[in-house]
């Protein structure tokens, strides 16, 4: 009997074989790569904060633009991540996911209490605050958990970002379920249960998401397809799960049912048993190694990197100087750029401009959603079935613009800047049907508008990595993310918001009714 490839001689010996084995598995790369898919799965409270912001709204006797002002902050603290890069690039991962999921626990723990009336009411400064702390947990435990991944997996980047990136769009749906599942309907303990579980879920994998140096396996793009099929697999079940429960009125039996869709994430555990069981048994008998030696055939190159990586090659090249005497002289695109010569150079601006424009508007447009539909008189359970649906076809834009863009580039050499070009394009088809509205046309709205805004984020942080290269990607990564919140703050905040109370200022005075401040 064997078990793993390991012969057992006897009841000690096969349980120290086990034990091996799982220590094996718990300290392997593809354990590392599961890892960040659980954070990620509950890590995108942020996407479902439409659920909740009625609360605070009528709690905290917000108008819309105090609403949207902080809205406005939450963006900015999911997205505005450079804190959390510089940290990352001193420290190990686990610093930087424990210091989000104390930010996480702080921030949203201080909502909790202050729309339930367990605190005095808080200023609206004090919210905002308190929204942008828990909020930008999630750029903490993106920066630990995809950054990390990326540099374990630098060969397929774009697979990589993609899919981590979909596991963030797809959690909205998952912790709301997980809310049915335990609390029904009552949100605000939404608020409560996305304090403490992301913070728990990070805890949990504090050493497993850590960079592990190794040489690349032939077989690493299959497992990655094997994890996409998973969560397309997650996605169909929840979209389906989604549409029943805003056709049919479950009760709390039929909703505890439906919270079978927490053991779907961990599907993926199989696949990593089975690839590391695959490291195992090379490791007893390394006499013959194919997977190996089809690496060294098809990527010599990749075992030079880790000789003398190309960090260390460019800098022996170049001759020693003042690095704010090199600001404007960058190196050739996809080499190692410094952070001041990536912020500093026109590629980095074109992309600023258009994640702010591309991003703000999308965002802005899923902020406000559901007030659309209310305009355009679609009946409640509507609302809530197309509003909860943008969170899958931000999943799939995430999803299939990594792995598809990917596959583009490697295949018919079609640049990722190219792809983010035509889901700019496309995003204006869901912008235009809101303007000039047509019956159902807000179900094909919230379609292109959620998979526009999942695949412009993956898109964006790939090119990031391409163009100025890995050294800095931590840091980099969460710059490109500022773009999100200005273009939100500029088009939710200052336009839309605005016209928003100005039309609705003019209502109450055709009504005889006035507004008081506050």
């Amino acid at each position: 009997m064997k078990v793993v490839g390991v012969e057992l001689r006897g009841g000690g010996g096969g349980w120290r074989a086990m034990k091996s084995f799982g220590l094996h598995v718990l300290l392997g790369r593809w354990f590392m790569a599961f890892a960040p898919l659980l954070i990620m799965s509950v890590s995108g409270s942020t996407y479902i904060f439409s659920v909740y912001s009625n609360d605070i709204k009528s709690t905290l006797g917000y108008d819309q633009t105090s609403l949207n002002l902080v809205s406005f902050f939450k963006d900015l603290g999911s997205n505005v991540g450079v804190l959390s890069g510089l940290i990352n690039e001193i420290t190990p991962p686990w610093v930087v996911l424990l210091i989000g999921a104390i930010m996480n626990l702080f921030g949203y723990l201080m909502i909790w209490l202050s729309v339930t009336g367990r605190v005095a009411k808080p200023k609206l400064w004090q919210m905002c605050l308190y929204i942008c702390i828990g909020a930008n947990s999630q750029a903490f435990a993106n920066t630990g958990a995809l950054v990390t991944s990326v540099m374990n997996f630098p060969e397929n980047r774009g697979s990589v970002i993609g899919l981590l990136k979909s596991f963030v769009g797809i959690s909205g749906a998952i912790l709301t379920q997980l809310y049915y599942a335990i609390y029904v309907d009552n949100s605000k303990a939404l608020i409560l249960l996305i304090a403490w579980l992301p913070a728990a879920v990070s805890v949990v994998f504090l050493r497993t998401v850590r960079i592990i140096k190794t040489a690349r396996q032939s077989t690493e793009l299959k497992v990655f397809n094997t994890f996409l099929y998973i969560s397309l697999g997650l996605a169909g079940f929840l979209m389906i799960l989604i549409i029943i429960q805003n056709s049919l009125r479950f009760n709390r039996i039929e909703y505890v049912g439906s919270a079978c869709v927490v053991i779907l994430p961990f599907l993926p555990l199989a696949t990593v048993l089975k690839e590391e069981s695959k490291i195992w048994r090379r490791k007893e008998h390394p006499i013959n190694d194919p997977v190996q030696e089809k690496v060294v055939a098809e990527n010599p190159q990749i075992l030079e990197e880790l000789v003398l990586p190309p960090i260390e090659a460019q800098a022996s090249e170049r001759k020693p100087g003042s690095c704010f005497s090199n600001i404007f002289k960058p190196p050739d695109r996809g080499e190692d750029y410094t952070i001041l010569q990536a912020l500093f150079s026109i590629d980095m601006l074109i992309l600023f401009v258009a994640s702010t424009c591309g991003v703000g508007g999308t965002l802005t447009a899923i902020g406000n959603l559901g007030q659309i539909g209310k305009s355009l008189g679609y009946p409640d359970h509507s609302i809530e079935t197309f509003v909860s649906l943008v969170s899958i076809w931000n999943y799939l834009g995430r999803a299939m613009s990594g792995f598809a863009s990917e596959i583009f580039l490697v295949k018919y050499k079609f640049p990722r800047t190219l792809v983010l070009s035509f889901v700019l394009l496309f995003s204006c088809v869901g912008h235009l049907l809101i303007a000039f509205p047509t019956p159902y046309s807000t179900y094909f709205t919230s379609v292109i508008i959620g998979f526009c805004f999942g695949a412009q984020l993956t898109l964006i942080f790939a090119i990031i990595s391409e163009i100025f290269g890995l050294k800095y990607y931590s840091t980099l990564y969460n710059f490109g993310a500022v773009s999100s919140p200005v273009g939100s703050y500029i088009l939710n905040v200052i336009v839309a918001g605005r016209l928003y109370d100005k039309e609705a200022l003019k209502q109450l005075e055709a009504l005889g009714l006035t507004r008081k401040a506050g």
